[in-house]
């Protein structure tokens, strides 16, 4: 079963299912700046690629993400990774990404 990853979601420190766990722990993978996390520096992701041009930033931008799910969440599995191409995300220069993963194992 596919799920699209919703960013904006509150945190449940005690998820009812195994796939909103994953989702929550995908959400927070995402959400976390490599660098930030006192006892583990190397968790989340890079920021590096803010001031690069779109097509390369975005290109950046989803290899993190996917290597970095893979590295902390290995029982998510990224199925696809869009860009939303809002014309005023654009112009601000945001790039919010649409995550479409199923959850490994079968415990969805």
């Amino acid at each position: 079963m596919q799920h699209v990853l919703n960013l904006s979601q509150p945190i449940s420190f005690a998820p009812g299912t195994v796939a909103a766990e994953v989702l929550q722990n995908v959400r927070t993978i995402l959400a976390t700046r490599k660098g930030t996390v006192p006892l583990d520096r190397n968790f989340g992701l890079e920021w590096e690629h803010v001031d690069k041009p779109i097509h390369i930033a975005q290109a950046l931008i989803q290899a993190e993400i996917i290597e970095a799910v893979e590295l902390w969440e290995p029982r998510a599995v990224i199925d696809k990774i869009e860009f939303g191409e809002q014309a005023e995300d654009a112009m601000d220069g945001l790039l919010n990404p649409i995550i479409t993963l199923s959850i490994g194992g079968g415990n969805a």
